[in-house]
């Protein structure tokens, strides 16, 4: 059983042996928005959400609940939570990936030096593959401990706990017997050494986080801990543990140097597995842990987008343009992917790779009296396809040349949506049968470390191609919608 406890939605999907999909279970999750650029959620609804659809994913099923041999957690990433270690219960709100709160302190931060006189945005790309942005958790967890009363004197006394979503519901699942957290999502914090593969005694101490507070950090398939019987009626091993865009790299069977995927669910994901090597970005896209398996470390290159599914919501519950998300296809269809001019940045909580910009704010521009409602959902659903275009040739530019690219996500059962990007980008663009390969990856890295798959070859053989969309657009139109939204991103970046 794969439990997913996404941005917008908690979910669970149970696979046979042959990795078919036998249920679903999902529920939405409730987002909070106390300031501007602030974003949080309660964990309490997290933690529920997560046991709702896992006890509704095995009573559809029919099966007994012994009957599941391994579950495998795949989560938002970044995402920071803060407990104490008596009781379980966080002394804040979560503190979500998209949250924008530690802006400021993150320009001070860009002209800091370390002890040793040595930059601090050079030291964090060195050690973490990271650049300084309020995405990662570190200011995170560095606010909670400044702003929740008596927190930074309890974490120093080793009453604590940190985590992002998965170490938090590791510590649930045991009750409070395992904290711990997978490579993935340590290398997510900006407090972990990505060569050595332990925590950064150096980056601690630049943001005065006791260690005691910190997870032990694993492989991401192994044995991690057992769900007490009380949640789902029976002790279920957990074997595997990946963050959401790592999982999809291996749920989509990226296992070669080389190999692209895209995920697009709240924000949009692009990933290139670099192998054992560990690249070093010279256009401002990060280096990750892709996966750790039996001690050895795979690494990745990647490029995050803040916005992509959310500005379909937006479309829905902020502008009314659109009544289901269903209706963006068919409004792209009557407008024949042109969008008449309109361009819109979907820049609502800053723009994220290649530009790091977090005070940025979205932009709407092209607007006549000729342009229409289709117009504008049409130039929303092009400004997710133009983004992965920037971050692509931020990939060519570091040497990664992306010639096929896997998408996966909630986005691309849109047919129109996949042509577009074959179009836009000029690669072949290949759907799987199964979109939601983030959930499928961490059933992979469960059924690994429960031992029911051999290795990463056996997960690869199951991977299966849906359709492959091939580039029709002309060049020069193509060149023109390109330089359209190079300019829109411009104005937007000049306030």
């Amino acid at each position: 059983m794969a439990l997913d406890q996404g941005t917008s939605s908690s979910r669970a999907i149970i696979y046979n042996a042959t990795g078919e999909v036998v249920t679903v279970a999902q529920t939405d999750i409730d987002l909070f928005f106390p300031a501007d650029g602030w974003v949080e959620q309660d964990p309490e609804q997290l933690w529920q959400s997560i046991l709702t659809v896992g006890r509704q994913a095995i009573a559809q099923s029919g099966l007994a609940a012994d009957a599941i041999k391994a579950i495998g957690i795949t989560n938002q990433r970044e995402t920071t939570l803060l407990w104490e270690r008596a009781t379980g219960n966080c002394v804040h709100n979560a503190l979500v990936w998209q949250d924008r709160r530690t802006a400021a302190l993150c320009q001070q931060m860009a002209t800091d030096t370390l002890a040793d006189g040595k930059p601090l945005a050079e030291s964090i790309s060195d050690i973490t593959g990271l650049i300084i942005d309020p995405y990662f958790s570190s200011t995170k967890l560095g606010w909670l401990l400044d702003n929740v009363a008596g927190a930074r004197e309890a974490a120093r006394g080793g009453r604590l706990c940190f985590g992002t979503v998965d170490s938090f519901l590791l510590w649930k699942f045991s009750k409070g017997q395992r904290h711990l957290t997978d490579a993935t999502n340590a290398s997510r914090t900006q407090l972990f050494d990505i060569n050595a593969q332990v925590w950064s005694e150096e980056l601690l101490a630049y943001f005065d986080i006791p260690q005691a507070i910190l997870p032990e950090v694993m492989d991401s398939a192994g044995h991690f801990a057992v769900a007490d019987p009380e949640w789902f009626g029976a002790p279920i091993p957990i074997t595997g543990v990946a963050g959401d865009q790592q999982a999809a790299l291996i749920g989509q069977a990226c296992f070669s140097a080389g190999m692209s995927k895209s995920t697009y669910g709240t924000g949009c994901f692009a990933m290139t597995n670099t192998g054992a090597e560990r690249p070093h970005s010279k256009r401002r896209l990060l280096t990750t842990v892709a996966y750790r398996i039996a001690g050895q470390t795979c690494y990745a290159l990647e490029g995050s987008i803040f916005v992509a599914g959310v500005a379909i919501k937006w479309l829905r519950d902020q502008l009314s343009l659109i009544d289901n998300v269903a209706e963006t296809q068919a409004a792209f269809e009557r407008c024949q992917g042109d969008s008449n001019g309109v361009v819109v940045v979907p820049a609502f909580t800053g723009l994220g790779a290649p530009h790091w910009q977090p005070d940025v704010r979205g932009l709407i521009t092209g607007l006549t009296l000729d342009s229409s409602r289709d117009h504008v959902i049409t130039a929303t659903l092009q400004s997710v396809v133009l983004q992965t275009a920037e971050l692509l040739r931020a990939m060519a530019g570091d040497g990664a040349v992306v010639k096929t690219l896997r998408v996966d996500g909630g986005m691309v059962v849109n047919d129109a949506l996949c042509q577009f990007l074959a179009d836009i980008l000029d690669v072949q663009v290949q759907r799987p049968q199964d979109v939601e390969t983030t959930a499928k990856g961490a059933a992979v890295l469960a059924a690994l470390g429960s031992g029911q798959l051999a290795d990463l070859q056996d997960a690869a053989s199951a991977w299966q191609l849906d359709q492959t969309f091939t580039a029709m657009m002309p060049q020069e139109r193509r060149q023109q919608l390109l330089d359209n939204y190079a300019r829109a991103v411009t104005q937007a970046l000049s306030g």
